[in-house]
């Protein structure tokens, strides 16, 4: 029996053009390459998951490769040895430090380059920085150093300004599906494009989250199939369903029937937090379909796109707008309410008369004119 490996590290990019999402970063960084313009420092900042690490490791293999070689050629070089990677969670004393520093005096015995990658480097303690201040500030021409973290507030500005700055991007929801899609189609997988926009949204732009539940509903799943229906059981993420019906329910100022679904809803163990925040959302996707110039804004499937068209039809901007405004005062004041499931039903109720209340608006409008 073979073992098992996760997609995340079947699928990590070997090459910039494979990395997804981050076109602005690979393409400067291969012309920096090409040109021979490299910096001596580098610090890769922006979430988890979005390929940081990945792009430090193609970096140092690409600049100690020669460029009059093949792909194929290139791919047989070990450049390995020439690469050293530092979790700075776990070594970030001041003699963790000096220890690197150390290692740097020593010039590589074959390449051009040595690479250090210093992960989560915002761990570093202050001694540790102010012992590294001096080597990254004139590091011997063949030392390149690769930072990389999450949280660049809390790198002291003396490292900042040592070093070239790029700042990663979470990953869009479109290019997180389509790379699942091409994951599923080398698997073998069957895969409804519903459900591969649902996990990309529930990744929240890192790609490497996207692939973990992935490979959860993957493992689930006992014909290699990924539909919609299960995907939402895995995630435990409410049905876009539930939130047409209950606006359909606001729009017709229905308030029996939108009680009820709200109650279904806490009733298959939903947070009423979670649903007045996702609700939220849907009245802001609905006022972007109403218009063809922000359409592109709404990054879901292209057949709820339809529902999403169809149902913004029906509704008015003023509905929308103060639909909007209600729905997040709700989540703002939620966690302080005493009752909250009566918190988020009271929201609801003012949104389901929000029609009446705009007519009795307009009228009295009328009468003023009238009577003038």
């Amino acid at each position: 029996m073979e073992n098992f490996v996760v997609s995340a590290r079947k699928y990590r990019p070997h090459s910039f053009e494979t990395v997804v999402g981050q076109g602005h970063i690979t393409t400067t960084l291969k012309n920096a390459v090409e040109n021979n313009h490299l910096a001596q420092a580098f610090l890769f900042c922006g979430p988890r998951g979005v390929g940081k690490t990945t792009c430090a490791r193609i970096l140092a293999k690409l600049i100690n490769t020669p460029k009059d070689i093949s792909q194929e050629e290139a791919d047989k070089l070990n450049f390995d040895y020439n690469i050293y990677e530092l979790d700075a969670a776990s070594n970030n004393s001041v003699d963790d430090i000096r220890s690197l520093v150390d290692q740097v005096r020593y010039a590589p015995q074959s390449g051009k380059y040595k690479v250090y990658i210093i992960d989560e480097v915002h761990m570093l303690s202050n001694a540790a920085f102010n012992a590294f201040l001096k080597t990254l500030e004139e590091p011997p021409p063949y030392a390149i150093f690769i930072l990389a973290t999450t949280e660049k507030h809390k790198v002291i500005p003396t490292i900042l300004s040592r070093c070239q700055i790029f700042d990663f991007n979470r990953i869009s929801v479109q290019d997180i599906a389509d790379h699942l899609a091409l994951v599923a189609k080398n698997e073998g997988i069957t895969a409804e494009q519903e459900a591969l926009y649902l996990i990309a949204q529930k990744a929240d732009g890192a790609l490497r989250d996207a692939l973990s539940l992935f490979d959860m509903i993957v493992t689930f799943s006992t014909d290699n199939t990924i539909d919609y229906e299960t995907t939402i059981k895995n995630l435990h993420i409410l049905d876009h369903d539930y939130y047409f019906k209950i606006t359909d329910a606001l729009l017709k100022e229905d308030h029996n029937s939108m009680l009820l679904f709200f109650d279904d809803i806490l009733s298959k163990g939903f947070d009423g937090h979670n649903f007045i925040i996702g609700l939220g959302e849907h009245f802001r996707n609905l006022l972007v379909c109403k218009d063809a110039s922000t359409i592109a804004l709404l990054e879901v499937a292209d057949n709820v796109k339809e529902k999403y068209h169809e149902q913004a039809n029906a509704a008015s901007v003023s509905f929308l707008l103060t639909a909007m405004n209600i729905s997040n005062q709700c989540d703002l004041n939620y966690k302080s309410s005493k009752n909250q499931r009566f918190h988020v039903e009271l929201a609801l109720l003012k949104i389901c008369h929000i029609n009446s209340a705009i007519n009795l608006a307009n009228q009295g409008e009328l009468k003023k004119k009238v009577l003038q």
